[in-house]
């Protein structure tokens, strides 16, 4: 035990002066040493031995440093849980690196708020408190290297190295053939973090069940009135998806063993939505439907009936905000209708309620917004759909100028918010001063300027717990950076 320890718990809480003196390279470095050990027992079946490395980690300060910058670090960092806390200053941050104990632990209730849906309902959102969220970080240092290991190859969301473009990216390799599968199953899991069953998470998970039980029964305070929690794992944990992951585990296998690899069966996986491609709607019908609903009732779930059908590629589907489509037998990807008019939507609600702001400031949170945007469907067919948005986008605009300035002519407000350059003679602009004092434009983004530039998919295999893909994931990000406008990135030599 004492040889084991001395790399990671060599770093006492009196290591570092303040939050400013760590060496994050240093703290980086000795964390994934040990996760590298964890995931490395796993893959040789010494179960025991990963056990005691997971109680080395989640007791190293290193992995408490490590646990609580994700969390002052993360979107959320400024939103406070029932007890009102926020870690603000480096002296607060450090202190509560130093103040992550197992003994004595008991997690507060969680925060009950609400989010609207796309569809129009109110998504309940469980909000820990920073110190519960840190403790879940530090927690998931050590699951993680397991979930990792143990996952199947295309699971797609929520892990270290992939993301939403991956996934899509596996959509078109199971479906860009001409002899590919013609039928898809849209699996969406009713209420899927809320009914995931307690009894099955602490049966399953690897990791420090005490702590696990505490979190699960912590319940949330909703109006101030205390709930308690008898099934599923919060959204807004730090560590929720990963148990998701983990709880879906093993869905491939079971659907891929039950059917004939001539029926084409294929499943992609990014939370609680997953597709499975299939030869034909009888054998995803009659054959997976059922098998996919014995497995997610053993964990506490359910499909969810409205959401869930089964269509032919001529057709289309959507998924993750892409719409994926065959035309006359050419599989093209591109955003889907529903995201454009969320997109646009949004964009309209932001101009109308920016009716005084300054045009430089309105210009800058609209190109923050439409690059970002543009650049998450870059690698699909979207050349088309970015010039329309660029043209709803000049149309909203022009209603927000003429409201502005109702008695001013056309001519007056085009020398005020337009100018030339090029071919291009009304470009939505405003002068400003650049960093060294000279005023120049500041123009609005067009998402057209984004150029198409294909993703290359991870493989479905790699983790970046093994050290046989170090190499690997040197390469794809080298390849990704380097990858062609056009063509096929299942070309590189990567592959």
């Amino acid at each position: 035990m004492t040889t084991l320890a001395t790399p990671m718990i060599g770093a006492s809480s009196t290591s570092f002066e303040s939050w400013g003196s760590i060496n994050w390279k240093t703290v980086e470095k000795q964390v994934l040493r040990l996760q590298m050990r964890i995931a490395k027992a796993i893959r040789e079946g010494r179960h025991g031995k990963a056990k005691a490395l997971q109680w080395l980690l989640t007791h190293s300060f290193y992995a408490k440093l490590r646990a609580v910058k994700r969390v002052v670090q993360n979107d959320g960092s400024k939103t406070a849980g029932v007890d009102r806390v926020i870690w603000k200053t480096p002296i607060q941050i450090m202190q509560a690196a130093k103040s992550l104990q197992r003994r004595g632990y008991s997690p507060k209730p969680l925060r009950r708020i609400y989010i609207p849906k796309k569809n129009g309902k109110q998504r309940p959102l469980g909000i820990p408190t920073m110190f519960d969220r840190a403790q879940q970080a530090l927690h998931l240092l050590a699951l993680e290297p397991i979930s990792e290991t143990k996952a199947e190859k295309d699971f797609y969301g929520f892990r270290p190295k992939r993301s939403v473009a991956d996934a899509i990216g596996q959509c078109f390799k199971v479906l860009c053939k001409k002899h590919s599968s013609q039928w898809i199953f849209e699996g969406d899991i009713k209420a899927c973090f809320d009914k995931i069953s307690h009894s099955w998470l602490l049966a399953n998970i690897s990791m420090d069940k005490t702590i696990l039980s505490k979190w699960l029964e912590a319940g949330y305070i909703e109006k101030q009135v205390f709930h308690p929690t008898e099934e599923g794992t919060p959204q807004g944990g730090v560590i929720s998806p990963t148990l998701l992951n983990i709880t879906l585990t093993g869905l491939e296998q079971a659907i891929k063993s039950a059917v004939p690899r001539r029926e084409k069966v294929h499943l992609v996986v990014y939370a609680d939505d997953f597709i499975v491609t299939g030869a034909s709607k009888e054998v995803l019908e009659q054959r997976i439907k059922p098998i996919v609903v014995a497995f997610l009732k053993e964990r506490g779930l359910e499909l969810s009936e409205e959401k869930t059908k089964i269509t032919h590629i001529d057709d289309g589907f959507d998924f993750l905000g892409f719409n994926v489509r065959k035309y006359k037998d050419k599989l093209l990807i591109k955003p889907s209708k529903k995201s454009v008019k969320t997109f646009l939507d949004n964009i309209r609600v932001f101009i109308k309620s920016n009716r005084t702001a300054k045009t430089e400031n309105l210009i800058r949170q609209l190109n923050t917004k439409i690059r970002s945007w543009a650049n998450h469907y870059r690698h699909v067919v979207s050349k088309e759909t970015f010039s329309n948005v660029d043209n709803c986008i000049y149309i909203a605009l022009r209603q927000w100028v003429k409201r502005r300035h109702p008695n001013k002519s056309a001519q007056w407000l085009r020398n005020k918010y337009y100018r030339g350059h090029g071919l291009r003679q009304w470009i939505f602009s405003t002068k400003t001063l650049n960093k060294n004092g000279n005023i120049t434009f500041l123009d609005l983004f067009k998402a057209s300027a984004v150029k198409i530039k294909r993703h290359v998919k991870i493989k479905g295999e790699a983790t970046p717990y093994d050290p046989l893909y170090k190499d690997y994931f040197e390469r794809l990000k080298h390849a990704r950076k380097s990858c062609p406008g056009k063509g096929n990135s299942s070309e590189l030599p990567i592959f």
